[in-house]
This record gives C-alpha cells, structure tokens and sequence, in this order.
C-alpha cells in the first residue's frame, strides 16, 4: 500500500475549498485580483482554480489560507447579520489588525499570517476562543 503524500492535498479536498471560496469570494463581492491575492495565485490560475475539475496543485499554504478564509466566513456569518456578515471584509476598520484599512487589504498585505490572525479575531469576537 502505498503511503499518501502530506504536502499535496486530497484531489477532493482540493476541490471543495477551491469550490467554497469562489462562493464566497462571490458572497463578498471580491475582485478576481482580490480572490487570487487571498488565495495566493496569480489572476488567470484563480481563472483557472476556480472551475470545476481543476487539475492543478495547491501548495499546503494555500490550503492554510482556503481553509482559513472559509472559517472567517463561517464567523462572519455567525456574528453579524446580513448584508453586513458579506459587506464586513470590504468595509475600512478601526479594529487592533486593521489600522483603518480594510480587513481584505490587510489580508492580502499581511498574507497568511494576517489571514490566520483575522479568522482568531473574529472566533475571539464572537466567544470562540
């Protein structure tokens, strides 16, 4: 039997974390730009990633990320009511991560680091943690 490879996801995992953040890039009316900068991909592999059967590699920081964001939106949900569960990344913040910007722009700017911070943020916001 031969063993799995850590470092390379499972094809269906890939798949549905490419799946959930498109809708959810969509949900938060993200830019192709913003999407691929969050997910840590160039503009045409977001193109790309973002349709079904994909048959390219995501690296286990991407995977960090996807699965990161996809909680963020999960907390954002819980927390706050609609449209402003949606609008909330796109929207300038004073909070202690954003110094006035935009929690997106801070994301990107920040990469994974922020991402992570961003998502304990929220699940500390909410009681969480």
């Amino acid at each position: 039997m031969e063993t799995p490879v850590l470092d390379r996801p499972a094809p269906e995992a890939k798949a549905v974390a490419l799946k959930a953040f498109a809708r959810i890039a969509e949900a938060w009316s993200l830019t192709q730009k913003e999407a691929a900068a969050l997910a840590d991909m160039s503009e045409s592999t977001w193109k790309r990633a973002k349709k079904p059967g994909f048959s390219g590699d995501l690296t286990r920081d991407q995977m960090l990320r996807l699965s990161a964001l996809i909680g963020l939106y999960k907390s954002l949900e819980l927390y706050f009511d609609a449209p402003l569960s949606r609008d909330w990344v796109r929207l300038a913040n004073t909070g202690p991560e954003f110094d006035g910007a935009r929690p997106v722009d801070a994301m990107i700017a920040g990469g994974l680091p922020k991402i992570l911070r961003v998502r304990m943020y929220m699940d500390a916001l909410r009681g969480g943690m």
